[in-house]
């Protein structure tokens, strides 16, 4: 299934379940996923409009009176152009409202540079009292929507809306607060979130062909960041590689660079190089931003180096 409908059919669940959880949304339903619940909830679903900064207004509003917002939009549009009302109407006012973010980074294609949000992590991880969160797959997302919706508190979903590969199983357990170690490894420790898990995990195959042992973590929440895990890890490997559709500049790259601020461990970086992005589809993309297998595998060789 798309990311969105796993969205959609989660968020009608927790509809069904509670009448104080509402929908908003900036004319973007059908990019969302969520066209389909208006019929099913018409009391508690509203279409604000392309006006995202009075749709977080109405939500924060709706949140003091107790009810549990979910609003969503294009990534950019649910970041840098409602960053005000983020601060200050939800996060500085302490509403529990969710902020869910479609198409993060270079999943914007077509839509090109305008809609290619590299710095909404960066954004977002500077205004304190917002969790950041970004599911790696369809079993991670369905195990994480009602402990989203369970949490007091602004939460930052960064939501791919087409279909991911599964890198979770039947039996996957999720902690909000927890990192995931996929793989074990004494080498290296790759830190990766979001779309590119799958990747980094072939990358880490691939440098096990060459003699080099993986730690792969997926860093599902980037704030707070599992500094546990990521400290342990780096210790035991000696040198890391964050990977990540993101600017290396705010996201988790800066994220792990902080957790690690007092070791003394070789940080690389495979992500997008402090630009815009541009029209084009994933495949292109992945190569002029370096977001690519194989540019992990030759940055992973660099950070071992220096070991």
């Amino acid at each position: 299934m798309e990311m969105r409908a796993i969205y959609a059919e989660c968020l009608a669940r927790l509809m069904e379940q509670d009448r104080r959880v509402v929908l908003l949304d900036a004319d973007l339903a059908k990019a969302s996923g969520t066209l389909g619940l208006r019929s099913r909830f018409p009391d508690r679903i509203f279409d604000c409009g392309i006006a995202e900064q009075n749709m977080a207004s109405i939500a924060a509003g709706l949140s003091s009176y107790g009810f549990k917002p979910w609003i969503e939009s294009f990534t950019p549009f649910a970041t840098r152009r409602i960053c005000d009302q983020i601060a200050i109407s939800i996060s500085y006012a302490k509403q529990n409202v969710k902020i869910v973010g479609t198409d993060p980074g270079i999943c914007a294609e077509l839509n090109g540079g305008t809609h290619m949000s590299m710095e909404d992590i960066g954004v977002l991880r500077s205004i304190p009292g917002v969790v950041i969160f970004e599911p790696v797959d369809g079993v991670q997302l369905r195990a994480a929507m009602p402990v989203l919706d369970a949490y007091e508190g602004p939460v930052y979903v960064r939501l791919f809306r087409k279909e991911l590969p599964n890198v979770f199983g039947p039996d996957y357990r999720f902690d909000l607060f927890s990192a995931d170690v996929l793989r074990e490894g004494t080498d290296l420790s790759i830190f990766v979130s979001g779309m590119l898990t799958a990747d980094a995990l072939q990358a880490a195959e691939r440098l096990a062909a060459e003699g080099i042992s993986c730690d792969v973590v997926n860093v599902h929440t980037i704030k707070p960041i599992d500094r546990k895990t990521v400290v342990a890890s780096a210790k035991k490997t000696g040198a890391v590689l964050t990977v990540e559709n993101h600017n290396v500049i705010g996201g988790l790259h800066s994220a792990v660079l902080e957790a690690l601020a007092k070791e003394k461990i070789p940080v690389f970086a495979v992500g997008v190089q402090d630009r815009f992005g541009e029209v084009g589809k994933l495949p292109y993309l992945r190569e002029a931003m370096g977001l690519t297998v194989e540019n992990m595998v030759r940055t992973a060789k660099e950070a071992v180096a220096l070991k």
